[in-house]
């Protein structure tokens, strides 16, 4: 079943062409068929035609777009919550890396795992996110540093679009971190020579962390033309630890998104917003990490296209709720209810050039949000609450 109605909705955020940004349709009815939205708009108005089939009553709830999460590292193995204890003790990250932990100690876990065990873990998380409101994730690798696991843990992403309701994006992320005993050229040549061929198939975008004590912007300029050639669409790391000139980069390969941009500049922003760059920032990292939040005041501001993402990595942010990043980046990034919800719809959707998705209207797909409160302020006015009443995927009831 993928046609439904949905009616007595009090408020429903259609993120469309209307004056103002969420475009809000009071007493409002939307309309799938085929998984697909053919109508949004005041229930009065709705064609008696289409009222035939099955229907979900909302009773007076608020209606949204579903989440789309446009940064994740999903696919992973292991547990590093002893890492989270020690930083909270004032270990710094640069200190956990160097004493063998960060990804060289999740590398090692997913190198261990199985592909089955991989597809699985990551699947119940995909299940949890779809519960909390996510119905498009982005999934990368980068927890294999060799072709065999990078290979492995794209197909496992893959697999999670098989598993479970979620519609997956895929990026290769080979270029994270060096694998141990390699100088950094000799690295990238392998990402290029080797890995970005074998991994291309099943890869739709690359990405490259370009940052100290990862990679220089030269080194993620060649990874990144080299995926591009692949037809791979560009993503980049950019600004988190330091300012390495990622977000110019960005801007010169035509990258779909610029993530992180903790250090970013108005500079920066100014060429993001120039060159059609998306910015992707996850506040649960910085809350996490216990660093600086990403200026999302300034991007907005500046013009340029925000997107929300939970990042969930078993490092530095393990989280799954799209609604408490929606909660932080309206407490602590300053970024008012109506622009946060747009970011982690809309903003994501574009972030990852999905024009069918993060809003509400006749072509778009059917994934619709049912919140158990009257209106979508609710999300950052009570963050922790469990507020998802109905998650509806393509037009069908999922969790």
């Amino acid at each position: 079943m993928s046609d439904l109605l949905v009616c007595g909705i009090g408020r429903l955020v259609t993120n469309g062409p209307g004056g103002d940004l969420l475009d809000v349709v009071e007493s409002a009815a939307v309309v799938v068929r085929d998984g697909r939205i053919v109508w949004a708009g005041p229930e009065s108005g709705m064609p008696s035609g289409y009222r035939d089939g099955p229907v979900i009553d909302v009773d007076g709830r608020a209606v949204i777009p579903g989440f789309v999460d446009a940064h994740t590292h999903l696919v992973f193995a292991g547990d590093r919550s002893d890492e989270f204890a020690r930083r909270l003790r004032g270990d710094s990250y640069e200190k956990i890396l160097e004493a063998g932990g960060g990804i060289h100690s999740t590398v090692a876990a997913v190198r261990a795992a199985s592909p089955e065990d991989l597809a699985a873990e990551a699947s119940r998380r995909a299940l949890r996110m779809l519960r909390l409101g996510t119905t498009t994730v982005e999934i990368k690798s980068g927890y294999g540093l060799n072709t065999p696991t990078e290979v492995a843990m794209l197909r496992a992403a893959r697999e999670v679009g098989e598993r479970t309701p979620l519609d997956v994006v895929t990026t290769f992320l080979g270029a994270h971190v060096v694998d141990r005993g390699m100088s950094s050229d000799d690295y990238v040549d392998l990402v290029i020579e080797e890995m970005l061929p074998a991994c291309a198939p099943l890869a739709d975008g690359c990405d490259v962390f370009c940052d100290r004590g990862a990679f220089s912007v030269d080194q993620a300029r060649r990874v990144l033309r080299a995926g591009s050639d692949l037809g791979l669409i560009p993503r980049i790391h950019a600004e988190q630890l330091a300012r390495t000139g990622a977000s110019a980069l960005a801007a010169e390969v035509g990258a779909a998104s610029a993530d992180h941009l903790e250090q970013a500049t108005v500079g920066d922003a100014g060429m993001l917003r120039d060159s059609g760059v998306a910015a992707v920032l996850s506040p649960g990292v910085s809350l996490s990490m216990q660093m600086p939040m990403a200026p999302a005041r300034m991007l907005w501001d500046t013009g340029v296209t925000v997107a929300l993402a939970t990042d969930c990595n078993p490092g530095t942010g393990y989280i799954e709720s799209m609604p408490f990043v929606v909660a932080l980046a309206c407490l602590e990034m300053g970024l008012t209810p109506e622009e946060a919800l747009w970011a982690a719809t809309r903003g994501g959707a574009l972030a990852l050039r999905l024009a069918d998705r993060g809003w509400i209207g006749p072509g778009a797909i059917g994934d619709l949000v049912v919140l158990d409160a009257p209106s979508e302020v609710h999300l950052p006015y009570r963050p922790g609450s469990d507020l998802i009443w109905q998650v509806i995927k393509r037009g069908i009831p999922v969790g």
